[in-house]
């Protein structure tokens, strides 16, 4: 397989994003994936080409575009208490930009940027998100209902909120199939929390499972972070590759 950098056009600029394609010529299914804070590094690679193994042209996106070319952070120190707290001063105003206006338009050139290609299968993507990632996912198929097939979200955080558009709120949009795994203890994403996203899912009729992983702290798919737990991770994988085996086969 084989993974380049490619530059998506938006209509607040340029997205790069990186692009992870299978060994053939195609057509393949598309999935994206969207990152967590830390943004795009090799550890995002390393699991879009997992994802692409099976079958998958992945795009990775750049979601914090807007503040320059990725990387724009030093995650050298990235297991150290004091320096990811310092880290997350500059993260969280870039966080907070992401409003599900701009998810809706930066998923709709992300998704335009894939039809376009001949490499890729005609017909609907899914997406699988980490942290804010998997948060921006459930944005980004209320928005796209018909061009997004599913939506794997994984330690997200802040999907339930008391905001009007808080992400929980827009599910009845919803046509695809949905995947949640929530990390065990997870100050973002509270059990009362969880109890009003399914209140909310039931209540729209959405297909969903929604799974909590316990001894998984937030952030434990990221293998480059002190929160990584092997067994959440590989569940995870078990559970994303079920879900998109179901609702976007390769075959």
């Amino acid at each position: 397989m084989q993974t380049t950098t490619v530059d998506i056009p938006t209509s607040d600029g340029v997205a790069d994003a990186s692009l992870t394609r299978p060994d053939g010529d195609g057509p393949f299914p598309a999935v994206l994936l969207f990152m967590d804070a830390f943004g795009p590094r090799p550890r995002l690679v390393e699991m879009a080409e997992r994802i692409a193994e099976r079958g998958y042209l992945v795009l990775t996106p750049h979601l914090f575009y807007r503040a320059g070319r990725a990387p724009l952070f030093d995650l050298s120190r990235l297991g150290e208490a004091d320096q990811r707290g310092a880290l997350f001063e500059k993260i969280v105003p870039l966080i907070g930009a992401l409003t599900p206006d701009v998810i809706s338009r930066d998923t709709a050139a992300y998704l335009d940027f894939l039809a376009a290609r001949e490499d890729v299968r005609p017909g609907p993507v899914a997406i699988t998100g980490y942290c804010m990632g998997g948060t921006n996912a459930l944005l980004a198929i209320e928005a796209h209902p018909d061009r997004i097939a599913a939506v794997a979200s994984f330690h997200a955080g802040r999907v339930v909120t008391d905001a009007p558009d808080s992400p929980h709120r827009g599910v009845g949009s919803i046509t695809g199939e949905l995947y949640f795994g929530h990390a065990d203890a997870d100050q973002s994403m509270t059990p009362e929390q969880i109890a009003t996203l399914e209140q909310a899912l039931d209540a729209a009729g959405v297909r969903y499972r929604s799974e909590v992983y316990e001894g998984a702290h937030h952030g434990f798919t990221m293998a480059d972070t002190p929160m990584y737990h092997e067994q959440g991770t590989e569940r995870h994988w078990v559970a994303l590759f079920d879900l998109l085996d179901r609702t976007l086969p390769v075959n």
